[in-house]
């Protein structure tokens, strides 16, 4: 059941699971970053090591946690006990027990307002990925070919596009688009984590892909929600208006 929708180098976010006596002092709050290494069976994998700013991060044996997968095809979640740690071919890892049976994962959803905005895509390159994850300072390189897509939804948390390149879910992208703030057209340049890209029946070739906005700056996030409620009043009133006239 397990390795039917989680595989190998999948991304995983983990998250403490919090105890009554840890609500005080704030733990379980950090979220961390890994990768599936191995399946060693339906109920143990091997992930790596958390990592932050090129330390590694020792996370406690017996300590249980609360794991988002981002498969091909969606979140999935379930709850896990670190059962050990260990260096293996140069790569620190941890080995995870199940304690909790997978499950489809829904985060908090935003509003999502049905547009048609042109945005600019391409993948990030494999040193900004170990930078942005390590939650370093970045600066992302200039001048690499983009790639032409139209977003076709858009939320505070996240956005639906077509593109004729399909980017393989996990990995992290750039995206840059323009929307109306302020009486004028402003360009936002995100990072967003992809968690599906299904080729379209009727338009082979054409990728629908699902994003989540990967460590938004949360004055740009309520940007976006504010100009998701501007659009959804100005739509309601011209519905309103056409129904008047």
């Amino acid at each position: 059941m397990f390795s039917k929708f989680i595989s190998v180098g999948d991304k995983i976010e983990l998250q403490a699971v919090m105890r009554d006596d840890d609500e005080q002092t704030g733990m379980g709050v950090k979220v961390y970053h890994s990768t599936v290494y191995d399946i060693q069976s339906e109920d143990t994998i091997e992930i790596t090591m958390p990592m932050e700013k090129t330390k590694l991060i020792l996370l406690p044996v017996d300590g249980e946690f609360d794991m988002v997968f981002y498969g091909a095809s969606g979140l999935f979640q379930c709850l896990a006990r670190i059962i050990d740690r260990y260096k293996s071919n140069n790569t620190y890892l941890l080995l995870m027990e199940m304690t909790s049976n997978l499950r489809k994962y829904q985060r908090r959803e935003f509003y999502r307002l049905g547009c048609a905005l042109e945005m600019s895509t391409r993948s990030l390159q494999s040193e900004e990925v170990e930078t942005i994850e390590s939650r370093m300072p970045y600066t992302l390189t200039k001048g690499l070919p983009l790639k032409q897509s139209v977003i076709v939804d858009i939320s505070g948390g996240g956005l639906r596009f077509l593109a004729t390149q399909r980017y393989e879910p996990g990995s992290l992208i750039y995206s840059g688009f323009h929307l109306m703030s302020g009486g004028e057209h402003k360009k936002y340049e995100v990072i967003s984590r992809v968690i599906s890209a299904i080729e379209l029946d009727n338009r082979p070739g054409t990728y629908e892909h699902r994003v989540q906005f990967y460590d938004l700056d949360p004055t740009v996030r309520e940007e976006i929600i504010k100009y998701i409620f501007e659009e959804e009043r100005r739509n309601r009133l011209k519905k309103k208006y056409a129904s008047e006239s």
